[in-house]
């Protein structure tokens, strides 16, 4: 064969490659998290990026690493480039307390200092939206009209105020549970990385956290290997919630 000849071969293979349909998925996987103290949530986007995945990110004013708080100003560049690169948001609750019971209309909610406070709805719904305004301040964007109780501790009135208010409750799978905020000595990265290769199904949300304080063995590194597993076994990853 002619050089021209081979040239012309190996640009038709090209284009015959990239007219072919891309290999369908076997499943659908959701990656949300939390945001944590933060310290891997650099970590955490480049490896997104890496392998070319969208994520969902619920957001809260927690305290983070660098003794801020992850809704400051200091934190707009990170939010904002998510925001660039097409991922979804979701609220947190602005103090990330914990919504623990109903009496009456009203629910209580224990702060993270061990307080409690008893929110009405409109009350809840204003837990909700502060992130929201928040983040379109820094971002430009709003959230997605989804939302995470923090410790996934929801109750009757706390969902029925957030849906009134427009948000809806994101949970996750018992198998998307990737246990990065249990102690290491006990629930080693090893174990948590392959009971979630071995368990996670289709449509199954996952939810993990931008950093964690209670954990000595970081789980933030596994999460090249969990990806990079899941796409091996057919495995797409889509997000959970559209911009409004």
């Amino acid at each position: 064969m002619t050089r021209l000849g081979q040239g012309l071969a190996l640009m038709l293979t090209a284009a015959a490659a990239l007219a072919a349909p891309a290999t369908a998925c076997k499943g659908t996987l959701y990656l949300t998290f939390d945001t944590g103290n933060m310290r891997h949530a650099e970590f955490i986007a480049e490896t997104l990026a890496r392998h070319g995945v969208k994520a969902t990110f619920f957001v809260a004013q927690e305290k983070t690493f660098r003794g801020d708080q992850a809704l400051d100003a200091t934190w707009a560049p990170y939010w904002q480039a998510r925001v660039a690169e097409g991922h979804a948001f979701g609220s947190h609750t602005w103090r990330h307390g914990s919504f623990r019971e109903d009496s009456g209309g009203l629910v209580r909610y224990r702060l993270m200092d061990g307080r409690s406070e008893t929110l009405d709805a409109r009350a809840v719904c204003d837990e909700l939206k502060r992130p929201d305004t928040r983040f379109q301040e820094l971002t430009g964007r709003r959230l997605d009209p989804l939302w995470r109780a923090p410790g996934g501790r929801t109750t009757a009135n706390t969902l029925a105020a957030a849906q009134a208010c427009g948000y809806q409750h994101v949970g996750w799978a018992p198998a998307g549970f990737l246990g990065d905020e249990l102690p290491s000595e006990t629930y080693p990265n090893s174990t948590l990385l392959r009971r979630a290769l071995d368990t996670l199904k289709d449509g199954d949300i996952v939810m993990a956290h931008l950093g964690i304080w209670s954990r000595k063995d970081p789980f933030a590194p596994m999460l090249e290997p969990l990806i990079s597993g899941l796409q091996e076994r057919g495995f797409c990853f889509a997000t959970r919630g559209a911009q409004r």
